[in-house]
C-alpha cells in the first residue's frame, strides 16, 4: 500500500507554508533521513526529511506551490515490492481515515477524505498519523452546519463537474457561496472547507446576514481590495504579492493590538558609564585567528548591553516577568529576551535564552550568529519563537522615541531610542550627558502600572550602573 507524504508542521503554530523545492524525483529511493524537499514558512527556510523507505512514485504538489496545507498529501511513496505505477494516482493511503465508504462513488470517496485531512492534526510534527479532529473554519473554530443543511450534488460549470467535497458543498450551499468561484487547495485542486471558509467577501456576497440586534456586534470589514485601488489613478502604482512573512506579520499585529491592552511607560537613562565600560571590555579582547586573520573573540554593541540589563530587571523583579492566559498567569523563571531585527520583507525577533546567566561577550557572540541567520532565513522556529520580553531598538536610525507593539505571549516590549547629548542637571548645575530615551509597552493583564514602572526602574539602574550586570 503506498504511504503518503503529507505536508509537515514544522511549528505549532504553522497551519500552511510554501513547497519551495524537492530534492527528489519520481523513481528516487528515499531513505529515512533523506532529505527530500524544502518547505518555507513564513519566518525560515527549512529542510524535510523522509521518515519511510521507497521509491518516489508521484509528486502531487509541484515545487514552488503557496499556502500549501498543513497535512495536505504531497507526494506518494511506494513500498518495498511495490510497482510505482501502480501507486501512482493515489493507489494507497496510510491516513486513519482512509476507510472505503460504500454509499459514495469514487469520486466522493477521495472527497471524504480531502476535509478531514485539512483538519487533522498530528503530535508527530506533521507526519500524517494524527486522529482527524471536527472540522475547522479557516480561522481556527469549529464549524457548525445544520443538519438540515444538505450537501446536495456534485455542482457543474460549463458542462464540466467542480470536484469538491461533501462538507464544502454543505457550508458553500449554507453562506450563499458560489463554488465556480473559488480555487480548491485540495488534492488535484479539489475545492475543500478551508477554500469555501476563507472565501473572499466579494465571493461570499450572497452569504446570510448575521442576525441584527445580537449579543455581539459585527466586526469591522477592511476595506475590500478594489475599492482600495479606485482611490488611485490607474498606472499609477504596482501591486507586489504578499509573501507568508508579511501575512503573519500584520496577522500578529491586529491580535496583538486588538486583545492586548498595552500601556506605555518612557524614561530617560544616562548611559556614559555604560558606553565606558563597554569600551574597556572591547578593548580588552583577546584576539583569535579566523580566515580573515586575527580578530577580537567579541566586540559588544550598545545592544548587547541592553539585553543583558532588561534580562537582570526582570529577575530582579520576578513577578513582571510574566505571560497571560485565559486560564493562568505564567511566571517565567528565567529571561528569555527576544530582539527585534530587520530583514528584507519585515522583522524576526530571535531569542537570547536565559539571557541572565549569560555573559555579554556570550550574548554578543549569540546575537550576531542569530541575526546572520535570520537574514538569512535559516532560524530553526525554536530560535524565535516564544520568549518572555522583548527589545526594539531603533536607535542606530537616530530615532529618539518610539512605542513597541508586543508580540504575543511576551508581557512586555522595551523600544530603545538613540543615544544622544542633552543638557542634564547634575549637582544643581547644568551638564552634558549621554542620554538614551526608553519607552516599556506593557500588557495590562499580566502586568500593572506600578509593576511596570518597577522593572522599567530596575532596568535603569542597571543601566547606569552597568558594573551591576557583571557581579
Amino acid at each position: 500500500m503506498a504511504i503518503e507524504i503529507t505536508m509537515p508542521a514544522l511549528s505549532p503554530t504553522m497551519e500552511e507554508g510554501n513547497l519551495a523545492s524537492w530534492a527528489v524525483k519520481v523513481g528516487d529511493k528515499v531513505e529515512p533521513g533523506d532529505v527530500i524537499a524544502e518547505i518555507e514558512t513564513d519566518k525560515a527556510t527549512m529542510e524535510v526529511e523522509a521518515v519511510d523507505e521507497g521509491v518516489i512514485a508521484e509528486i502531487l504538489v509541484e515545487a514552488g506551490t503557496e499556502g500549501v496545507k498543513v497535512n495536505a498529501v504531497i507526494a506518494l511513496l511506494a513500498e518495498e515490492g511495490e510497482d510505482p505505477a501502480d501507486v501512482k494516482g493515489g493507489g494507497g493511503s496510510k491516513s486513519a481515515d482512509a476507510a472505503p465508504q460504500k454509499d459514495l462513488p469514487d469520486p466522493e470517496k477521495a472527497a471524504a477524505r480531502d476535509d478531514a485531512k485539512v483538519s487533522e492534526t498530528s503530535s508527530d510534527g506533521g507526519a500524517g498519523h494524527g486522529k482527524p479532529q471536527p472540522a475547522t473554519s479557516a480561522s481556527g473554530g469549529k464549524t457548525d452546519v445544520p443538519d438540515s443543511v444538505k450537501a446536495g450534488p456534485a455542482p457543474t460549470k460549463d458542462g464540466e463537474r467542480i470536484f469538491s467535497t461533501p462538507l464544502a458543498r454543505r457550508v458553500a450551499q449554507q453562506k450563499g457561496i458560489d463554488l465556480s468561484s473559488l480555487a480548491g487547495s485540495g488534492p488535484r485542486g479539489r475545492i475543500v472547507l478551508a477554500d469555501v471558509e476563507s472565501a473572499k467577501p466579494s465571493e461570499a456576497a450572497k452569504a446570510t446576514d448575521a442576525p441584527k440586534g445580537g449579543a455581539a456586534a459585527a466586526a469591522p470589514v477592511p476595506m475590500a481590495d478594489d475599492a482600495v485601488l479606485k482611490l488611485f489613478e490607474e498606472g499609477s502604482y504596482e501591486l507586489v504579492k504578499h509573501d507568508g512573512m508579511r501575512k503573519t506579520i500584520a496577522k500578529r499585529l491586529v491580535q496583538a493590538k486588538q486583545t492586548v491592552p498595552h500601556f506605555y511607560l518612557t524614561r530617560d537613562v544616562n548611559i556614559d558609564a555604560l558606553l565606558k565600560l563597554r569600551s574597556q571590555i572591547n578593548k580588552s579582547a583577546p584576539m583569535t585567528k579566523t580566515d580573515d586573520g586575527e580578530k577580537p573573540a567579541y566586540k559588544l554593541s550598545v545592544n548587547d548591553m541592553i539585553i543583558k540589563a532588561m534580562a537582570m530587571a526582570l529577575q530582579a523583579v520576578p513577578d513582571a516577568n510574566a505571560s497571560w492566559t485565559e486560564e493562568a498567569m505564567v511566571k517565567h523563571k528565567y529571561s528569555d529576551v527576544g530582539v527585534a531585527v530587520a530583514i528584507p520583507g519585515g522583522l524576526i525577533t530571535p531569542i537570547i535564552r536565559k539571557a541572565e546567566q549569560k555573559t555579554l561577550s556570550a550574548i554578543s557572540n549569540e546575537m550576531k550568529d542569530m541575526a546572520t541567520r535570520a537574514r538569512d532565513r535559516k532560524l530553526k522556529p525554536e530560535e524565535y519563537q516564544g520568549g518572555t520580553t522583548a527589545v526594539s531598538n531603533l536607535g542606530m536610525f537616530g530615532i529618539k522615541h518610539f512605542s513597541a507593539v508586543i508580540n504575543p505571549p511576551h508581557g512586555t516590549i522595551l523600544a530603545v531610542g538613540a543615544g544622544e547629548k542633552r543638557p542634564i542637571v547634575k549637582d544643581d548645575a547644568v551638564a552634558i550627558a549621554m542620554m538614551m530615551t526608553v519607552t516599556l509597552s506593557v500588557d495590562h493583564r499580566a502586568v500593572d502600572g506600578a509593576l511596570g514602572a518597577e522593572l522599567l526602574d530596575a532596568f535603569h539602574g542597571f543601566v547606569e550602573n552597568p558594573m551591576s550586570m557583571l557581579v
